[in-house]
C-alpha cells in the first residue's frame, strides 16, 4: 500500500480557533475530570495503568485503539453494568491516564498483551468477554497467542483483523519526522488539527462537544504520545499476521461494525474475516457510522452486546 509520509513546516506558527461546539453540558454527560475520579490503579512492571472497573456479575473487558483510551466507552459502561455485568475498561500504557514511559519496544503487541493478562490476574479475573476497537484487536489477537483460553466470548467493533481492511491515513517511518509530528501533538501545535481531522474522518457528523473531546484531547497534552508513535512507526508499515490465532479460534464471535468506516473497512475483507472468526451471519451487525462507533451508537452497540452475551 501506498505509504504516507507526515511533513512539518518548522516555525510555522498555527493559530487554533475552536474546532468543536461551544461548551454545553448534556444532560447524563460524563466529565473527563469525573471518568478519572472513577479509575484505579494497576503498578504494572512497565508502569502504572489506571482502569474502570464497576459492577457485578461475568466480567466485560472493553479494550479500546489508538489514539483513544478507555474514555472512548465512557457511554457503554453503565448499560453492560445494567445489564448485569462486571465491566473493566483499561487506558494501555501509553494512553489516557496511565504511564508513558520512554522507550520503544515496551510499546509492542507482545508487552500490551502481557500487561493485560497481568491486570485482569491482579483483579483475580480468570476468564471473561471481551470487546475490542481499532488496534485493540491486534493486542487482542495477541493476548490469545499467549493465553488461548482466557476470553469466553469475542465482539469485534471496526478492529484491526486483515491488512485488507486497513487504510489508515498516515502512515510514518521511525526517526526525526515522526517524533517531530508526536512532539506536536503534545505541545498544542497540531493537537486540535490532529483531533478534528481524526473525528472528520472517523465520524459521519462530529457532534463532540468540547467536554467530549478533553477525553481525547487532555492525554496527548500531557504527553502520552509513545504508544502512538510505536503504532504510527512500526503497526502501521508491518502488520502482524495472527492467521494461526484464527485457525484456533473456537468461541462465540459477533461483529458489529460501522459499515461507512474510511481507515478500517469490512467489504476488502469480509469473506476472508468471516470464515477466519467463524462468525455466524446472524451475528455480523452493521451500524450507520464510520469509526468511532462507541460516540453514536453506544446504547445500540450496548444492547446488541447484551443480546450477543445472553
Amino acid at each position: 500500500m501506498k505509504k504516507i509520509y507526515l511533513v512539518l513546516l518548522v516555525g510555522v506558527v498555527l493559530f487554533s480557533c475552536k474546532p468543536y461546539q461551544e461548551v454545553k453540558v448534556r444532560k447524563g454527560q460524563i466529565t473527563y475530570e469525573k471518568f478519572r475520579e472513577e479509575q484505579r490503579l494497576f503498578p504494572s512492571e512497565d508502569g502504572i495503568i489506571k482502569y474502570i472497573d464497576k459492577g457485578e456479575g461475568p466480567v466485560i473487558v472493553l479494550l479500546h485503539g489508538i489514539p483513544t483510551s478507555g474514555w472512548l466507552y465512557r457511554k457503554m459502561i453503565d448499560p453492560l453494568v445494567k445489564g448485569g455485568y462486571r465491566v473493566i475498561v483499561p487506558d494501555m500504557l501509553g494512553f489516557g491516564s496511565s504511564d508513558s514511559p520512554e522507550g520503544y519496544k515496551i510499546y509492542s503487541e507482545e508487552n500490551h498483551a502481557k500487561r493485560l493478562l497481568a491486570l485482569m490476574d491482579y483483579l483475580g479475573v480468570e476468564y471473561w468477554s471481551h470487546v475490542m476497537h481499532d488496534v485493540g484487536g491486534i493486542w487482542t489477537w495477541e493476548l490469545m497467542r499467549q493465553a488461548p483460553d482466557k476470553i469466553e466470548e469475542l465482539i469485534v467493533l471496526n478492529t484491526l483483523i486483515y491488512e485488507e481492511g486497513f487504510y489508515p491515513p498516515v502512515r510514518m517511518s521511525p526517526g526525526a519526522a515522526a517524533k517531530a509530528a508526536m512532539w506536536s501533538y503534545r505541545n498544542g501545535v497540531t493537537t486540535n488539527k490532529l483531533l478534528k481531522s481524526l473525528f472528520k474522518e472517523g465520524m459521519k457528523e462530529n457532534t463532540l462537544n468540547e467536554l467530549d473531546v478533553e477525553g481525547y484531547k487532555t492525554p496527548l497534552l500531557e504527553g502520552k504520545t509513545n504508544g502512538m508513535y510505536y503504532f504510527f512507526t512500526r503497526t502501521c508499515n508491518y502488520f502482524p499476521d495472527y492467521s494461526l490465532v484464527f485457525e484456533n479460534l473456537d468461541i462465540p464471535v459477533a461483529v458489529i461494525w460501522g459499515i461507512h468506516d474510511t481507515m478500517l473497512q469490512w467489504p476488502p475483507q469480509q469473506t476472508k474475516a468471516a470464515n477466519a472468526l467463524k462468525v455466524d451471519e446472524e451475528d455480523i451487525h452493521f451500524v450507520d457510522e464510520k469509526h468511532f462507533v462507541q460516540e453514536t451508537k453506544a446504547k445500540e452497540i450496548s444492547y446488541k452486546i447484551l443480546d450477543f452475551l445472553n
